[in-house]
């Protein structure tokens, strides 16, 4: 009995990082108010041991657009390959710590992500607790 007890603990954080491993790859941002496809982001684990995400492609407009309500290093960077999830972490099966960002208003927040109905959540709050925020699903995009 107490080797299956060790087995079922030893195999719970297996899971959980298993559950990390599918939020890697590319998501469709879908708009929480509008529910209109945005862009295409890639989640993506770095050297660092961290998780971000960049946004690969725009699914709406046409043209080249900058983050001109961005500020610091992100001022005036194009949209298309800018890193929107920042130093996000892993802890039972979700992604928290890090910060998220709005290229519409150029502010950051705090962010955490996880898997919900196969689709990926992403809330982001002005609070840690993840309290006083708004949440958006996004789906998974196909090959």
């Amino acid at each position: 009995m107490k080797k299956l007890f060790l087995m079922i603990l030893l195999t719970i954080p297996l899971i959980l990082s298993a559950q990390v491993e599918q939020i890697v790859g590319e998501w469709v941002s879908v708009d929480d108010k509008t529910q209109e496809e945005r862009s295409v982001v890639e989640i993506y684990k770095a050297q660092d041991g961290k998780y971000y995400g960049r946004i690969k492609q725009l699914l709406v407009g046409t043209g080249d657009y900058t983050c001109i309500a961005c500020k610091g290093e992100d001022y005036n960077k194009p949209i298309v390959g800018l890193v929107i999830m920042r130093g996000m972490s892993e802890k039972d099966g979700e992604l928290i710590g890090g910060k998220v960002l709005d290229p519409e208003s150029g502010k950051f927040y705090y962010g955490k992500v996880y898997l919900k109905d196969g689709k990926l959540v992403l809330r982001g709050s002005i609070d840690k607790r993840g309290i006083l925020g708004r949440s958006q699903e996004w789906k998974r995009k196909s090959k």
